[in-house]
Protein backbone atom coordinates (compact mmCIF):
# COMPACT_ATOMS: atom_id res chain seq x y z
CA UNK A 1 0.00 0.00 0.00
CA UNK A 2 1.48 3.34 -1.08
CA UNK A 3 1.35 6.17 1.45
CA UNK A 4 1.92 9.41 -0.45
CA UNK A 5 3.86 12.14 1.32
CA UNK A 6 2.97 15.47 -0.26
CA UNK A 7 5.12 18.59 -0.28
CA UNK A 8 5.51 19.99 3.25
CA UNK A 9 4.46 16.72 4.82
CA UNK A 10 5.99 13.76 6.64
CA UNK A 11 4.94 10.32 7.71
CA UNK A 12 6.34 7.58 9.89
CA UNK A 13 5.03 4.03 9.80
CA UNK A 14 5.62 0.58 11.23
CA UNK A 15 3.19 -1.05 8.78
CA UNK A 16 5.22 -3.70 6.92
CA UNK A 17 2.81 -3.51 4.00
CA UNK A 18 3.40 0.21 3.48
CA UNK A 19 5.62 2.02 1.02
CA UNK A 20 6.23 5.72 1.65
CA UNK A 21 6.31 7.70 -1.60
CA UNK A 22 7.25 11.29 -2.46
CA UNK A 23 6.58 12.29 -6.05
CA UNK A 24 8.40 14.81 -8.22
CA UNK A 25 11.14 16.09 -5.93
CA UNK A 26 12.68 19.10 -7.64
CA UNK A 27 14.43 21.51 -5.31
CA UNK A 28 12.59 19.82 -2.43
CA UNK A 29 14.40 17.19 -0.40
CA UNK A 30 13.19 13.84 0.90
CA UNK A 31 14.77 12.63 4.14
CA UNK A 32 14.18 8.92 4.65
CA UNK A 33 14.75 7.05 7.92
CA UNK A 34 14.59 3.33 8.57
CA UNK A 35 15.26 1.30 11.69
CA UNK A 36 15.84 -2.36 10.75
CA UNK A 37 15.45 -3.61 14.34
CA UNK A 38 11.84 -2.43 14.73
CA UNK A 39 11.04 -1.91 11.04
CA UNK A 40 10.01 1.70 11.35
CA UNK A 41 10.29 3.92 8.30
CA UNK A 42 9.81 7.64 7.89
CA UNK A 43 9.87 10.14 5.06
CA UNK A 44 9.88 13.94 5.13
CA UNK A 45 9.27 16.00 1.95
CA UNK A 46 10.38 19.54 2.76
CA UNK A 47 10.57 22.46 0.37
CA UNK A 48 12.43 25.32 2.07
CA UNK A 49 15.53 25.51 4.26
CA UNK A 50 14.66 27.91 7.05
CA UNK A 51 11.45 28.50 9.01
CA UNK A 52 12.58 32.06 9.73
CA UNK A 53 11.28 32.86 6.23
CA UNK A 54 7.74 32.71 7.61
CA UNK A 55 6.96 32.07 11.27
CA UNK A 56 3.27 31.83 10.41
CA UNK A 57 3.85 29.13 7.76
CA UNK A 58 6.28 27.29 10.06
CA UNK A 59 3.65 27.13 12.78
CA UNK A 60 0.93 25.93 10.40
CA UNK A 61 3.16 23.61 8.30
CA UNK A 62 6.39 22.75 10.17
CA UNK A 63 7.25 20.01 7.65
CA UNK A 64 7.61 22.68 4.98
CA UNK A 65 11.03 23.65 6.36
CA UNK A 66 14.23 21.68 6.99
CA UNK A 67 14.94 23.18 10.40
CA UNK A 68 11.51 22.30 11.80
CA UNK A 69 10.57 19.23 9.75
CA UNK A 70 13.73 17.18 10.23
CA UNK A 71 13.59 17.17 14.07
CA UNK A 72 9.88 16.29 13.91
CA UNK A 73 10.62 13.34 11.62
CA UNK A 74 13.25 11.93 13.98
CA UNK A 75 11.01 12.40 17.04
CA UNK A 76 8.10 10.63 15.30
CA UNK A 77 10.36 7.68 14.44
CA UNK A 78 11.57 7.48 18.05
CA UNK A 79 7.95 7.46 19.26
CA UNK A 80 7.39 4.27 17.23
CA UNK A 81 10.42 2.60 18.81
CA UNK A 82 13.25 3.53 16.45
CA UNK A 83 16.60 4.31 18.04
CA UNK A 84 19.22 6.73 16.84
CA UNK A 85 21.88 4.01 16.86
CA UNK A 86 19.91 1.83 14.43
CA UNK A 87 18.65 4.48 12.01
CA UNK A 88 19.66 4.30 8.38
CA UNK A 89 19.36 7.76 6.84
CA UNK A 90 19.00 8.44 3.12
CA UNK A 91 18.47 11.72 1.28
CA UNK A 92 17.28 12.61 -2.23
CA UNK A 93 16.31 15.72 -4.17
CA UNK A 94 17.75 19.21 -4.00
CA UNK A 95 17.85 19.72 -7.77
CA UNK A 96 18.14 23.02 -9.54
CA UNK A 97 15.09 23.23 -11.78
CA UNK A 98 13.84 26.29 -13.64
CA UNK A 99 16.75 28.32 -12.24
CA UNK A 100 19.44 27.97 -14.91
CA UNK A 101 21.43 30.94 -13.66
CA UNK A 102 21.37 29.77 -10.04
CA UNK A 103 19.60 32.90 -8.84
CA UNK A 104 17.76 31.22 -5.99
CA UNK A 105 19.62 27.92 -5.50
CA UNK A 106 16.78 26.54 -3.36
CA UNK A 107 17.87 22.93 -3.86
CA UNK A 108 21.43 23.68 -2.82
CA UNK A 109 20.31 25.79 0.15
CA UNK A 110 17.94 22.99 1.24
CA UNK A 111 20.83 20.53 1.17
CA UNK A 112 23.28 22.82 3.00
CA UNK A 113 20.84 23.33 5.89
CA UNK A 114 20.22 19.59 6.10
CA UNK A 115 23.98 18.89 6.26
CA UNK A 116 24.45 21.51 8.99
CA UNK A 117 21.59 20.09 11.07
CA UNK A 118 22.93 16.56 10.69
CA UNK A 119 26.50 17.64 11.50
CA UNK A 120 25.40 19.44 14.68
CA UNK A 121 23.48 16.37 15.81
CA UNK A 122 25.99 13.70 14.79
CA UNK A 123 23.75 12.18 12.12
CA UNK A 124 25.48 10.43 9.23
CA UNK A 125 23.90 10.00 5.81
CA UNK A 126 24.11 6.40 4.62
CA UNK A 127 23.24 7.17 0.98
CA UNK A 128 22.15 10.16 -1.07
CA UNK A 129 21.09 11.18 -4.54
CA UNK A 130 21.04 14.98 -4.63
CA UNK A 131 21.62 17.94 -6.92
CA UNK A 132 21.61 18.01 -10.67
CA UNK A 133 18.72 19.23 -12.75
CA UNK A 134 16.32 16.29 -12.66
CA UNK A 135 13.10 15.61 -10.82
CA UNK A 136 12.96 12.45 -8.69
CA UNK A 137 10.30 10.21 -7.18
CA UNK A 138 11.39 8.25 -4.10
CA UNK A 139 9.93 5.14 -2.49
CA UNK A 140 10.78 3.67 0.92
CA UNK A 141 9.53 0.15 1.68
CA UNK A 142 8.85 0.00 5.42
CA UNK A 143 9.35 -3.79 5.70
CA UNK A 144 12.80 -3.85 4.10
CA UNK A 145 14.13 -0.28 4.15
CA UNK A 146 14.66 -0.52 0.39
CA UNK A 147 14.76 2.91 -1.24
CA UNK A 148 14.29 3.40 -4.95
CA UNK A 149 14.59 6.58 -6.96
CA UNK A 150 12.90 7.08 -10.28
CA UNK A 151 13.96 9.90 -12.58
CA UNK A 152 13.12 10.19 -16.22
CA UNK A 153 12.95 6.57 -17.36
CA UNK A 154 15.49 5.15 -14.90
CA UNK A 155 15.01 3.55 -11.52
CA UNK A 156 17.94 3.01 -9.15
CA UNK A 157 18.23 1.65 -5.64
CA UNK A 158 19.74 3.99 -3.10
Amino acid sequence: MDLVIDIADARVSNDNGATLVAYSLGSCIAVMLWDPAVRVGGLLHYMLPDSALSAEQAKAHPDMFADTGIPRLFRAAYELGATRENLIVKVAGGAQLLDDKGTFNIGKRNYVVLRKLFWRNGVLIDAENVGGSISRTVRLEVATGRVTIRSRSQEVEL
